[in-house]
């Protein structure tokens, strides 16, 4: 099981080494714009070393939106920075689950995510796998409760779609952490990547907000026993400066 975290864009590499990561997380594109990703400057490093990759795309897409000046621009930024991703040697493209507006019909939104991968079916697929993760707040999210995340499962499951669980996204949204694992894996199948966070709000509070594991509200032995049941790479999203204590707490909890 390996380890890592969300580093910065520049240096992912030196990043890795302050830390003692083994996993790297990083974006290609400012994550709040709408540019499509650059060369990186250390991808040469990226792909002859061992570092496990994975790249995040930009906040502001949103597949599932019926609005096209979103959704339209969105399909085409995950097209970009997947084949960005690859690039770099990554194992997948993590993308959140997006939402609809109030009012609207949820069923657009799965749709809308379906035919994100029909289209690009028609072209061979994507670059890397596509990592949809689950989110925090908004009673029309995609993939916030559990209940919507089968429902977005029926449209793109079919596909190969990965999954990426957030510990803090579940526990803000109101999804009990016990026995988590086999609930996601009982409707996606698999997790490909956690992000292992803690909250800094309380369960249920529908606010993204991440934590240390030694700060936050959620029970580190808690966050321990969703890795280790998840067997899958784990990324720490967690303020910069206790990054390397999490990831060190971690690996002596599980024995990496």
């Amino acid at each position: 099981m390996r380890i890592g975290a969300h580093v910065r864009d520049d240096d992912p590499i030196g990043a890795a080494r302050e830390r003692g990561a083994e996993v790297v997380q990083f974006f290609l594109a400012d994550p709040q714009g709408w540019k499509a990703p650059k060369a990186h400057p250390q991808t040469e490093e990226l792909l002859a070393g061992d570092l496990t990759v994975f790249v995040h795309s930009p906040y502001i897409i949103n597949v599932a939106s019926t609005n096209n000046r979103i959704r339209i621009p969105s399909r085409k930024l995950v097209q970009q920075h997947a084949t960005a991703a690859k690039k770099v040697g990554a194992q997948g493209l993590i993308v959140h689950g997006g939402h609809v507006t109030k009012g609207e019909d949820a069923e657009a939104g799965f749709e809308n995510w379906r035919k994100l991968f029909e289209r690009q079916a028609e072209t061979g697929g994507f670059d890397v796998p596509i990592l949809i993760e689950n989110t925090a707040g908004g009673d029309n999210a995609m993939a916030r409760r559990f209940d919507a995340l089968a429902r977005l499962w029926d449209a793109v499951g079919e596909f190969g779609a990965g999954f990426c669980l957030d510990t803090c996204h579940a526990f803000a949204a109101g999804e009990d952490l016990v026995g988590i694992v086999e609930r996601v894996k009982a409707i996606t199948g698999r997790i490909d990547l956690v992000h292992l966070n803690s909250s800094r709000d309380e369960f249920n509070s529908a606010r993204d907000r991440h934590a240390n594991i030694a700060d936050g509200t959620i029970e580190p032995e808690q966050l321990v026993a969703v890795l280790a049941a998840a067997q899958a790479p784990a990324v720490v999203e967690t303020p910069d400066e206790g990054q390397a204590a999490d990831i060190e707490f971690l690996r002596a909890k599980l024995g990496g």
